[in-house]
């Protein structure tokens, strides 16, 4: 088992409204499972893996219970997820996933954060090539056997598994396989009784950029701005 790259996290950046922004995110991903596959999370991997989300982000019950009420109803937003290209200052690639009703307003807030934080709003196609998609399982490592487990999901789809750590510093192991095999490496660490801290589809960088601490710090600005935006999802670069 080898130690997974993780690019720089963005805790250098106080967040007045991260929890929210959280929330919201979360929300949304059940809003699109619910759309896709119905409000039973035993006949949706997608929203099982959204409430894996919810409860590893200490989501209130009630928030959750009615982000599935209202993604059932027939008012129901649409959401349309749309990936969004670039590069930050000193040429970071980055994909920005977001999930939006309103596309027009989405690209222009979008393109805007580039602009004021020094990077380029790209073409289809201008980086995504520099990433791979693939299904990101994060565990707590306790009780674990990490050789036994390792051998036992190579049959499942595993691709990738290694020690990372959380926002906070935790130890995590994370286990990645390509998307296609998503719903297969799911069921897998379920019926072994497993619950994961988070379950996500994650664009992986497949080369990365070191930069010095205050170029990377103008490239993390960047992150932190689109973050905050109402529309993304996630951000990926290849900050190093």
């Amino acid at each position: 088992m080898g130690r997974i790259f993780e690019t720089r996290k963005t805790t250098m950046f106080a967040r007045w409204n991260k929890m929210a922004k959280i929330f919201t995110r979360i929300s949304k991903d059940i809003a699109i499972a619910v759309k896709a596959g119905g409000p039973s999370a035993d006949n949706n991997p997608a929203l099982r893996r959204a409430l894996q989300n919810a409860r590893a982000a200490n989501m209130p019950k009630d928030k959750v219970e009615a982000a599935i009420k209202r993604a059932s109803g027939q008012d129901a937003k649409e959401y349309e997820v749309v990936l969004y290209e670039g590069y930050a200052p000193h040429g970071i690639a980055m994909l920005v996933e977001t999930a939006t009703d309103n596309v027009v307003r989405t690209v222009a807030n979008v393109r805007m954060h580039f602009k004021d934080w020094g990077g380029n709003m790209g073409n289809s196609g201008s980086v995504a090539y520099m990433f791979q998609r693939m299904g990101v399982f994060r565990l707590a490592p306790e009780g674990l056997e990490l050789e036994a487990l390792e051998l036992d999901l190579i049959d499942h789809g595993l691709q990738e598994m290694g020690e990372g750590t959380g926002e906070k510093g935790e130890k995590q192991i994370i286990i990645r396989c390509a998307f296609n095999d998503f719903g297969q490496l799911q069921a897998a660490i379920e019926a072994r009784g497993l619950h994961p801290l988070s379950s996500e589809s994650e664009y992986i960088a497949q080369n990365h950029l070191e930069l010095p601490e205050d170029k990377a710090k103008e490239v993390l600005e960047l992150v932190d701005a689109l973050e905050q935006d109402e529309d993304v999802q996630r951000v990926f670069h290849n900050l190093g």
